[in-house]
């Protein structure tokens, strides 16, 4: 079984984590908060338990073979958790690929649209279809991994992740209508904040709002 064992590859642990680090640079806060902060270092986080038991300790094997007799091979292939009998071969394992490079093309599309509009509010390309892009690729990302390789303490920390990057986008939505007044409530109206099918959409708001001298969307 040691000729087998599939872990403790810590170099490609460490590259892991250094190229989703500069993956999570491509998000361009509006402005830096505790909140934005902590939303980054909570999905570090993620990559870091992530990556570590991918490729270097399999830590949720061991506690699910002590608490409860799991019976699976050390091997790289068989730490699927879902379907060890197929491994890396399972089908889900494609469809969570598929999965993860949506999420990383939708920060890339989201980053690049802030970029070149400078101070201007965003409202086309991709952010004609949800407001927060960016966030809606980190959800997708994150729910791919745990999709292809899931672990006991990604499996706690996504939902926590999920709740602290929505608080975040409720936030920064906050300020946008501050600075931004009726062009963003109208377009806040119309444009889904992560998923189309569940908006609702309203009539143009006409009423004065407040000045519009801020910042771009940043999400």
């Amino acid at each position: 079984m040691a000729s087998e064992y599939g872990y403790g590859d810590w170099l490609l642990v460490v590259i892991s984590i250094i190229l989703f680090a500069f993956f999570i640079t491509l998000l361009p806060y509006r402005r830096k908060t505790r909140l934005s902060k902590t939303s980054s270092g909570v999905l570090v986080a993620f990559f870091v338990a992530l990556f570590a038991e991918m490729y270097g300790f399999p830590l949720t094997i061991y506690i699910l073979s002590w608490a409860i007799g799991y019976q699976n091979p050390f091997t790289h292939e068989a730490g699927h958790l879902l379907y060890p009998q197929l491994g890396m071969l399972d089908p889900l394992h494609f469809v969570s690929i598929a999965i993860i490079g949506g999420g990383i093309l939708l920060v890339s599309e989201g980053w690049s649209k802030i970029y070149k509009a400078k101070d201007a509010l965003v409202t086309d390309g991709i952010y004609a279809h949800v407001r927060h892009p960016q966030y809606l690729g980190i959800f997708l990302v994150t729910s791919g991994f745990l999709l292809q390789w899931i672990t006991i303490p990604t499996a706690i920390m996504f939902p926590i992740l999920v709740w602290m990057y929505y608080r975040l986008a409720k936030r920064e939505e906050r300020d946008m209508e501050s600075s931004f007044g009726i062009d963003y409530l109208n377009y806040k109206s119309r444009v889904p904040m992560f998923l189309p099918a569940l908006h609702a959409r309203f009539p143009a708001i006409t009423t004065p709002g407040v000045p519009r001298d801020a910042p771009h969307s940043g999400e």
